[in-house]
């Protein structure tokens, strides 16, 4: 039995993980995106938190959820799943339970910047499914159905934070992201992904619309990138732009694809990459954000080598 919240904050203060029983039941068969994911996940973050100290998510209200979708696209997603198994396109399948684990998919994120802004913790990683960082306002794709850290920032914005960093190391660029705020220059959007494969978006050129121009920062990467290129650009790149922006919160899609294992991402990231890069976006939060850091799971399919990745990823989050 997972614990609320209020009971949780006794026994963990510094780091909260946050999942949800209700996200095996988002049933995706064979599909790469599928239950098995966070199964091998929660099975080796056990080894470093008990269950009785995870947290049972709140789910999301429609009204959160309105500030990045249209109304209707929320009534979309609820009323196709109600209908049962489908796919919405290629690539994106959907069960009876899909929109119940969206919207605490969500609620997740919501969830972990309110103990954030309420002082009730310093970090969280949030292990929910489905998966959020393609889904834009009134489309569902990639295997994402609602943008769960988009309508995170907009949540830390009403709860006070003002200017709110987001970092992607997803093999795919977000695209959904990107469009949620590419005219916003209070929320920052850095993206490290592959060039050139799905979903096209996400070219060194494109830097944001208008207001939000320089808020966006794209790091389009050849295949096989590995540890040292990332690790550089992001010493060398990315961290001076995030103390320039001064950001009050640190989100972070972690996509795990660009493991050099993944059999989806032609990447060459290792163990110790992520470990790497974990521990400089962690001092910068320690630094520069109060320590206000969360933490999202998007992709990442290998079965073999997934649990133990996000673990060391976890473990730096928890100092």
């Amino acid at each position: 039995m997972l614990l609320s919240p209020k009971k949780a904050i006794i026994a963990l203060m510094a780091f909260v993980y946050i999942t949800s029983p209700l996200f095996l039941e988002h049933i995706t068969g064979d599909h790469p995106e599928n239950r098995q994911r966070l199964e091998v996940i929660n099975r080796e973050v056990e080894k470093l938190i008990p269950r009785s100290k995870w947290i049972e998510p709140r789910a999301a209200t429609t009204k959160e959820i309105s500030a990045i979708h249209t109304p209707k696209h929320i009534e979309l997603i609820r009323s196709s799943c109600e209908a049962g198994a489908a796919y919405l396109d290629l690539d994106t399948p959907i069960s009876p339970k899909s929109y119940l684990s969206a919207v605490k998919a969500v609620g997740a994120g919501c969830t972990a910047v309110e103990m954030l802004q309420n002082g009730e913790a310093e970090k969280a990683f949030c292990a929910v499914r489905p998966p959020g960082h393609h889904a834009e306002s009134d489309r569902a794709m990639g295997f994402c159905l609602f943008n769960n850290i988009a309508v995170s920032a907009k949540h830390a914005q009403r709860l006070g934070a003002k200017r709110v960093a987001i970092v992607d190391f997803d093999v795919h660029h977000g695209n959904g992201t990107q469009h949620s705020f590419e005219s916003d220059p209070t929320i920052l959007f850095a993206s490290f992904h592959h060039w050139g494969i799905y979903p096209g978006t996400g070219s060194a050129d494109e830097k944001g619309l208008g207001e939000g121009e320089g808020a966006t920062i794209n790091y389009p990467l050849a295949g096989m990138t590995g540890d040292a290129e990332y690790l550089s650009i992001m010493e060398e790149s990315l961290l001076p732009k995030l103390k320039s922006f001064k950001p009050d919160i640190l989100l972070i899609s972690a996509g795990f694809d660009t493991h050099e294992s993944d059999p989806l991402g032609g990447m060459g990231l290792t163990d110790n990459g992520f470990r790497e890069m974990t521990k400089m976006l962690k001092h910068f939060a320690d630094n520069h954000c109060e320590g206000k850091l969360v933490s999202f799971l998007e992709g990442g399919y290998n079965l073999q080598t997934l649990g133990a990745t996000v673990a060391v990823h976890i473990k730096e989050l928890i100092g």
